[in-house]
Order: C-alpha cells, then sequence, then structure tokens
C-alpha cells in the first residue's frame, strides 16, 4: 500500500470526543495510510500512520484531508493512493484533487 507524507496545517477545533494525545499538532508531519469517504458528513478522511482514532473517538473514525497539506514531490504518490482506496473507486480522482483544494507544501 502506498503511504504519502503530509503537514498538518490546521490543529483547531478539536472535538472532544478526541483526546489531546490522538490529535495532530500544526506543523508536524504525518503519513496518510489509507483515505475515506464519508457521504454522512460528506467530507474526506485520512488515516494516518502516528496517530489512530480509536472506539472512545466516535463519531469520528478519520481526520479531516482539509486539515492537512501534501508535499508537491508527493502529488503523484497522493493520486495513487486515492486510486487504491476502493470507498473512492466510483469517484474522478481528478475532479476529487481540484475540489479539495489542497495546500501545496
Amino acid at each position: 500500500m502506498i503511504k504519502v507524507r503530509c503537514l498538518c496545517i490546521d490543529d483547531t477545533k478539536r472535538p472532544q470526543e478526541i483526546t489531546p494525545s490522538k490529535w495532530v499538532v500544526k506543523d508536524k508531519e504525518y503519513t496518510i495510510t489509507h483515505i475515506f469517504w464519508h457521504p454522512q458528513q460528506k467530507i474526506q478522511g485520512v488515516e494516518l500512520a502516528e496517530v489512530q482514532l480509536t472506539d472512545e473517538c466516535f463519531p469520528y473514525i478519520s481526520y479531516s484531508i482539509k486539515r492537512f497539506g501534501i508535499h508537491k514531490e508527493d502529488l503523484e504518490k497522493f493520486e495513487e493512493l486515492l486510486k487504491q482506496c476502493t470507498e473512492l473507486s466510483d469517484i474522478d480522482v481528478t475532479s476529487l484533487i481540484e475540489e479539495l483544494n489542497l495546500e501545496i507544501v
């Protein structure tokens, strides 16, 4: 499975269901291991190698992709990871990347 480096660009508004030890920190680098589409919340979520949300964080099961910037040199890997994530198989990856308006770092 492809893993993509990213940089936390927004650590504000931590939900109280997520403890500080499971929360992301601005300007810290993380590794995206999976990307989810949350139809109820209409957001893209990511799973990270360094911190994982557990059952006690419910209803939160992933971090919003908008909290992270993707390194310019990792954009192709990010696109490949999007294609590999089966939950996104019916979504046009190029349109999704444009819609996300990802910050490139």
